[in-house]
């Protein structure tokens, strides 16, 4: 088992599953068109017990959706060496019977991915759209083996899903470079009854960037990230991250990262999020047969706050190539110094229980 197969061999969120699964419904005179998908169910449990205020969650066990998706991927060839694609994709409940019942929620309730691009052998690729956080895919990714949570490292959304451009280099020699901008715009806006001045603050671009470097058992990657405010837990300072991974065997890999952001004295970060920090984390993936094991741990030392020690671990099984059943924990240890004059002796609400999730998911 190389390492591609190991990595597809955690049946967690790298979408791989989705990747093999997908059916083919047009192929001809250079077009493609594929459609993919999985549906996925489960129950999930635990978490915080209270929210940055002191004010109790309910965090019993319910049945939910884990993620579920519908998508559609499409392909021409252009040339020899230039092909233009394209790729389609919703989020949509399966718990749920969308409007029944006084739900005012829509069935498919997220376009997860829509963009556009071109690839070449020779010069790279170029997409613009709605894709996942480019950091993601080419620094973090080693880190990002879970279904739901767990990973402590910027995610898919960071700085990315929507009004996005990107470009990443084909293969040199095993390094792979990449750049992307986020727009963000008040286009729009509108201003008060009788002020004169244009609305909205003008527009801004997030950008982000790197180098992995992917050779036999190897893999790095180096990039920032310009975490501006507007995006998700931004504080306007710059997230940098060094994050790599190697296989010891074919059924053993061993991931090492680091990330670090400056504080900002004039952020305030929302009840669950961090301001600077600097975040070490360390993890594993075993598989044998059709099991696969996961466990991380991170240590985020907090610039104005307590130190949190966070911690995952998976378990996984296929029941076939389609069909998979899996067991997830985690505890992000959610301890906000900042909070605890709003919850006074009762410090025990600023911890979290254990959170946990099972399910099973169907891959088409």
């Amino acid at each position: 088992m190389k390492k591609t197969l190991l990595a597809t061999a955690i049946v967690g969120a790298l979408g791989a599953s989705a990747a093999a699964q997908a059916a083919t419904v047009y192929d001809q005179d250079g077009t493609k068109l594929d459609i993919y998908g999985r549906i996925a169910l489960g129950i999930a449990g635990g978490g915080p017990e209270f929210n940055g205020s002191g004010n109790r969650i309910n965090n019993d066990a319910d049945f939910v959706d884990v993620y579920s998706r519908l998508g559609l991927r499409m392909s021409h060839d252009v040339s020899r060496d230039l092909t233009a694609f394209g790729r389609l994709e919703w989020r949509f409940r399966a718990d749920e019977s969308g409007n029944r019942n006084g739900n005012s929620f829509s069935a498919f309730s997220e376009t997860r991915q829509a963009y556009l691009g071109l690839q070449s052998d020779q010069f790279g690729t170029f997409q613009a759209g709605n894709f996942d956080s480019f950091y993601n895919q080419f620094v973090s990714l080693p880190f990002y083996v879970y279904i739901d949570r767990g990973l402590e490292f910027a995610g898919h959304p960071t700085q990315s899903r929507g009004d996005s451009v990107g470009y990443y280099t084909p293969d040199l020699g095993g390094f792979t470079v990449f750049l992307q901008g986020k727009h963000y715009s008040d286009r729009g806006a509108v201003a008060a009854p009788g002020v004169s001045e244009e609305p909205g603050e003008g527009t801004e671009v997030a950008a982000q960037g790197g180098v992995r470097y992917a050779q036999g058992p190897v893999t790095i990657g180096l990039g920032f990230v310009d975490d501006i405010v507007e995006g998700d837990g931004g504080n306007d300072e710059v997230r940098y991250g060094l994050i790599g991974s190697y296989d010891f065997t074919d059924q053993f890999s061993m991931r090492l990262g680091y990330e670090t952001r400056d504080e900002n004295a004039d952020y305030t970060p929302p009840a669950n999020g961090d301001n600077g920090f600097d975040k070490v984390g360390l993890g594993g993936t075993f598989t044998t047969g059709p099991w696969a094991f996961t466990a991380d741990y991170y240590n985020v030392d907090r610039d104005s706050e307590d130190t949190r020690h966070a911690w995952a671990a998976g378990s996984y099984y296929k029941v076939s190539s389609n069909f998979d059943v899996f067991v997830e924990v985690a505890d992000g240890d959610s301890s906000f110094s900042r909070d605890e004059s709003s919850v006074g002796d009762n410090l025990d609400a600023l911890k979290e229980d254990v959170y946990w999730l099972t399910g099973a998911r169907y891959h088409f």
